[in-house]
């Protein structure tokens, strides 16, 4: 794994079976956003200081916000389908707090590149989907100028038969 992001915070999950429902502290960090090095996927990892014990553990995905928390400048939140934190995966809402606005600006950026990267790992460049695309037209182009050939050929190769057939029966 390729470290490309570490830095603290403090994690917190939205507990909705609670009455009332709140967000609950999960733990205190050290937040990293690793890669793989030859899936090339990157997930987000977070063990409490003293146990060590996980808190957050999920892949980056490019479909997830981080959106500001109550206008904080401070705190994000977003929404995970799996985090495997309880070994179990499952849906979550998480918000993370920084010391200060700084660490969270470059949270937010170094986030929002891991989720870029993965959107051109998953689907490709826009280039190379362009380059598919154009290989398709001249593919098509191809048949389309051969199926025409094919077809004068047939039709001359009919009429030449059929010169041939009148021809001997006169």
């Amino acid at each position: 794994m390729i470290e490309l992001f570490k830095t603290r915070a403090k994690l917190y999950c939205f507990a909705s079976e609670n009455n009332p429902p709140g967000w609950r502290k999960r733990g205190t960090g050290d937040v990293k956003l690793l890669k793989h090095k030859k899936k090339g996927t990157i997930r987000l990892l977070m063990r409490r200081d003293w146990t060590l014990k996980i808190c957050a553990n999920h892949h980056i995905i490019p479909m997830m916000e981080l959106m500001p928390n109550a206008g904080s400048d401070r705190a994000w939140v977003w929404n995970t389908l799996a985090d495997f934190a309880d070994e179990c995966p499952k849906p979550e809402i998480l918000g993370i707090r920084f010391y200060n606005a700084e660490n969270a600006l470059k949270f937010k950026e170094k986030f929002n590149e891991c989720k870029e990267e993965v959107k051109k790992f998953l689907y490709g460049t826009d280039n190379s989907v362009s380059k598919v695309s154009e290989k398709l037209e001249e593919l098509s182009l191809k048949d389309k100028v051969s199926g025409e050939r094919k077809v004068k050929d047939r039709n001359m190769s009919e009429r030449k038969e059929g010169e041939v057939k009148t021809s001997g029966k006169d």
